[in-house]
């Protein structure tokens, strides 16, 4: 009598970064985003206001220090409505970037637990910064309104240029979510990047302002093309754009060029270090 046949081992399913199914993905990254959007608000009664009221104050303080006593914006055409929305658009990056840092790690104990998708984590910190942009870029909408600008053909540069800083965005989140659970240092370095991204960025001035032999490098930046080209697009058509500033279109494939390395980097970072990122938590 033959003895049986000896069990095959059970097979052991790695964590994956996006899954096998990507509307399942898609789905489970909206509605993350979504209900921690709804968390922020709870128990709230200003709600919204709370929101939109760290870049309003951010854009107040800076706007009076840097208009009276350092006299810069004066000569630069609607300087306040530039600095408001540099700034509204530097806070979905510094916020979303930053949030993305500890995001996995923050959810230790789902990560231990449940199989899931693990790039749905940090994606989804960033579109819920995504949706604060949105509901501040409606309050940006009507200051331009107010201050008599008028709507013309150029605002639709706006989509291109935030979808081009939300792929910026993303490669960094993930990027840095990914690696930080075995390299904690990675936290305090980001917070001082981006301190010098803030300063090196046309947030506080126009990039017109770097001395001639400056300018054109400090446009390879990917964020001082968005500000500079959304001054353009939106407030002052009589303003240097984007390809202008860097001295023609082909030398925009270098800003353009950073992002998809930036976005492709983090793709690659992330599904390599999922296998053990439970393993670092």
């Amino acid at each position: 009598m033959s003895a049986p046949a000896p069990a095959h081992p059970p097979r052991r399913i790695s964590p994956s970064a996006i899954g096998d199914d990507l509307r399942r993905f898609l789905t489970l990254t909206y509605t993350l985003a979504k209900t921690d959007f709804k968390l922020t608000f709870f128990g709230s009664v200003l709600g919204y206001l709370w929101t939109l009221m760290r870049p309003l104050l951010f854009f107040g303080l800076l706007y009076l220090v840097f208009t009276t006593v350092f006299d810069i914006g004066d000569d630069v055409k609607n300087y306040p409505l530039y600095l408001l929305m540099s700034i509204v658009l530097w806070t979905y990056f510094a916020e979303a970037t930053a949030s993305s840092v500890r995001a996995l790690t923050d959810q230790e104990s789902l990560l231990r637990k449940v199989r899931f998708p693990r790039m749905a984590i940090p994606l989804s910190v960033a579109l819920t910064k995504l949706f604060n942009l949105g509901l501040n870029l409606v309050a940006v909408l009507l200051f331009l309104l107010i201050s008599g600008i008028t709507p013309r053909l150029g605002w639709l540069w706006t989509i291109p240029l935030i979808l081009l800083l939300v792929v910026l965005v993303t490669g960094i989140a993930m990027f840095l979510s990914a690696l930080f659970p075995r390299y904690r240092d990675l936290g305090p370095i980001w917070d001082i990047t981006t301190q010098a991204l803030f300063y090196g960025s046309p947030i506080l001035y126009v990039v017109s302002k770097f001395p001639d032999n400056l300018e054109r490098i400090a446009m390879c930046n990917p964020l001082s093309m968005v500000f500079t080209q959304m001054r353009y697009a939106v407030l002052d058509p009589d303003a240097p754009s984007a390809a202008t500033a860097i001295g023609g279109y082909p030398r925009l494939l270098i800003p353009l060029g950073i992002v998809a390395v930036v976005f492709a980097v983090g793709l690659w970072v992330f599904n390599r270090e999922t296998p053990r990122i439970a393993e670092s938590l």
